[in-house]
């Protein structure tokens, strides 16, 4: 939420914003794809240790730079992320560390409370980015206290690069990314296939920008964004429990779609909205169900890959997602410069309904462990 506020504090246009929203991600994309080709040879813990303190160096660099060509640099090279979905150098890091944690019944559960916690701690960072309005009202200079934020984002990666370093270390192994994928190649290509579709729509209206949007549509302060991407936060973070119970009476795949549909029917209706209250209703509904294919995703790809392959699969599912989801935000950047600025939101909802029909189309009969 802050990205799109110190961006434009600093004189840069909306499309402005979504080209280094599109660096952000393409930036994090290329760090996966370093982080695929590693993660299979080399200790995970090693690899998070090192991706926290590139952290640490963005929020610093981000917190002193205001030429807008050193920001691309600095948004294409570091861990700065205008989306609240998962697209990060992190996530298929940790789901190769957590996915042998559980047995086959509980694994959904176990990232449902993975996801939960996390979706928790971005509410509160939502919440927290309040701040700089808090901090302007007490006399501090509002571009200041936006920096500051930037500060504590270098200590958060500190603080995690300190939980990370907890984690034990793992055996170095001889085999490539290459060799880790075998009798699931083909599923996990074409499983990555659709998820960069579905991460290529959401980028139109990753959070950067869906509160850029809603400054721009209805004047929305950012005192009352960062509590609404809060109680967002909330419900898609309490969601996930909701997912696994869910999954373990439907199953993985209808769970995911069956939850994913009505909420882009409900982005598309608050493209339209004419007030702000009926606007964020619907999003506050999309929020309670678009996330729940977050675990159930998670623990669909760990499932139906052997367990050699898990490393593997977490990234070459997740590298797609980033170079897709690194497009659309540029892209959303020139619509809001259209007569109608929903357009982003109905782009986004319509590609993630065509996404739905396409996944439960191909793999509705691929059942994971516990479903057979």
């Amino acid at each position: 939420m802050l990205l799109p506020v110190y961006l434009v504090e600093l004189g840069f246009a909306p499309f402005e914003v979504g080209v280094l929203a599109t660096a952000s991600l393409l930036g994090s994309a290329l760090l996966t794809v370093g982080a695929g080709l590693l993660g299979a040879r080399y200790d995970h813990r090693q690899l998070l240790l090192a991706a926290a303190s590139l952290m640490i160096a963005t929020g610093a660099a981000f917190a002193i730079v205001h030429d807008y060509a050193l920001l691309l640099v600095v948004a294409f090279a570091g861990t700065i992320n205008p989306s609240a979905g998962s697209v990060s150098v992190f996530v298929p890091l940790e789901h190769a560390a957590l996915s042998s944690a559980a047995a086959p019944a509980a694994r959904t559960a176990m990232f449902a409370r993975y996801s939960l916690v996390g979706a928790l701690a971005a509410a509160a960072g939502a919440l927290a980015a309040a701040s700089p309005e808090a901090l302007a009202a007490a006399g501090v200079e509002r571009l200041t206290a936006v920096k500051l934020m930037f500060v504590i984002y270098a200590a958060l990666g500190a603080a995690g690069g300190a939980l990370y370093a907890r984690i034990p270390r793992r055996a170095p192994t001889a085999a490539g990314p290459d060799a880790a994928l075998g009798p699931s190649r083909r599923i996990v290509m074409r499983l990555a296939a659709l998820f960069s579709l579905d991460a290529f729509a959401g980028g139109f209206v990753v959070q950067s920008l869906l509160a850029l949007w809603l400054f721009e549509r209805f004047g929305m302060s950012l005192t009352a964004a960062s509590v609404f991407f809060f109680w967002a936060g909330v419900l898609s973070a309490f969601s996930f429990p909701v997912a696994a119970w869910l999954a373990r009476r439907v199953g993985l795949v209808n769970t995911m779609v069956f939850t994913h549909i009505p909420s882009s029917v409900a982005l598309v209706l608050a493209a339209f909205a004419p007030t702000l209250t009926l606007a964020l209703a619907l999003l506050l509904v999309r929020a309670a169900l678009s996330q729940m294919d977050v675990p159930t995703r998670s623990s669909y790809v760990m499932a139906v890959v052997t367990e050699s392959e898990r490393a593997a699969a977490a990234s070459f599912t997740s590298v797609p997602r980033s170079l897709a989801a690194a497009v659309s935000p540029a892209l959303a950047g020139a619509l809001f410069a259209s007569a109608f600025q929903g357009w982003p939101l109905v782009i986004c909802g319509a590609l993630k309904i065509v996404y739905d029909l396409l996944l439960l189309a191909q793999f509705r009969h691929v059942k994971p462990p516990e479903e057979r």
